[in-house]
């Protein structure tokens, strides 16, 4: 079980973006000539930016007087090499619309896929705004899931990755001149996870809470959590846009398709431990009834088994996740 674990880790930060790598700079240039993803218009001055097989997404928003981005990216080259390229890219492609400055960066959560390009806006002027747990996690959460594939090069991109200097529990509300965007954090995912809702048009940027036809990363989830923040976001937003953390843009019956794979995945696990299954066994017993729907979304092959492991843990109780820090405000203590 340790080792399906730590191939989960493996795949989420190094292996799957190196097998894609390639793809991703033929994929993305069929659309958005010379970047590594598609840039596609949601709503009035808001863009997704939307990365190939399923690798992360960002996006960003024109108002006013300035812009906010939705989460920065990684790249990494077929040794594990990681860098910015993707940031850079994005920031070339806000500059081609509008000349207002980079004001705001959220991340949606603390995963290095979605902060990996953080630098390349602090450094055009933008402050990192997060919920107050992203801070916590960014580095030392990040080294920890990696782990003993950790390489010396990585820690150190990893230990200069700005953190957030803006933080906060529930949420807030941005303002670019008169347009309001608003930050909420739900659990789920990673116990720090937002969603960015520009009201004015109707979009919201999900981050990983969802996944379009894509098996999700559970190493930090609390799937529970998780299916009861989908259900709030499908019946508060019914016609809303949403932007995927990973894979296309949807709407709200696709983020109902992806809560429906969660309670199918803890269905089927707790069916299997009332049998009395458990390690292999269980993952043999529930791994043919998933593939039966849901064989087809890409990462099952990857994911599937980590998925079924990480939710047999959840529900008996020895599922490891990240703690918060305890508050330092005498206030709040």
């Amino acid at each position: 079980m340790h080792a399906i674990q730590n191939t989960t880790h493996a795949i989420l930060f190094f292996i799957i973006p190196c097998i894609f790598f390639l793809c991703a700079t033929t994929a993305g240039a069929q659309e958005t000539a010379g970047t590594l993803f598609t840039l596609k218009q949601v709503g009035t001055n808001v863009w997704a930016a939307i990365e190939p097989n399923g690798q992360s997404n960002a996006g960003f928003v024109i108002g006013d007087d300035g812009v906010l981005v939705i989460d920065t990216f990684i790249t990494a080259d077929a040794n594990g090499n990681l860098g910015t390229q993707a940031a850079r890219q994005l920031l070339a492609e806000i500059r081609k619309l509008t000349k207002l400055p980079v004001r705001f960066v959220i991340n949606t959560h603390y995963h290095l896929d979605h902060v990996g390009g953080n630098g390349i806006f602090v450094d055009a002027g933008a402050t990192v705004l997060a919920q107050r747990n992203v801070r916590s996690w960014l580095h030392s959460e990040t080294m920890k899931m990696i782990g003993a594939a950790l390489k010396p090069e990585q820690q150190a991109f990893i230990e200069a990755l700005p953190e957030p200097s803006i933080v906060f529990d529930q949420g807030l509300d941005v303002y670019l001149g008169s347009r309001a965007v608003q930050v909420r954090s739900f659990l789920g995912h990673t116990g720090g996870d937002s969603v960015v809702l520009i009201p004015d048009a109707k979009v919201v940027f999900a981050g990983d809470l969802f996944w379009r036809n894509i098996l999700p990363n559970l190493v930090n989830a609390s799937t529970k959590a998780w299916i009861d923040s989908l259900d709030t976001l499908t019946k508060k937003l019914p016609d809303y846009t949403f932007v995927s953390g990973h894979g296309d843009v949807g709407k709200s019956q696709d983020v109902a398709a992806f809560r429906e794979y969660l309670t199918t995945l803890r269905m089927l696990v707790a069916d299997a431990q009332a049998q009395g299954k458990s390690g292999d066994a269980l993952v043999k017993a529930v791994l043919p009834l998933l593939k039966e729907k849901y064989g087809k979304w890409v990462f099952f092959n990857y994911l599937a088994e980590a998925n079924i492991v990480d939710a047999s843990n959840e529900l008996n109780g020895t599922k490891m996740v990240p703690h918060a820090e305890s508050t330092t405000d005498p206030l709040r203590q």
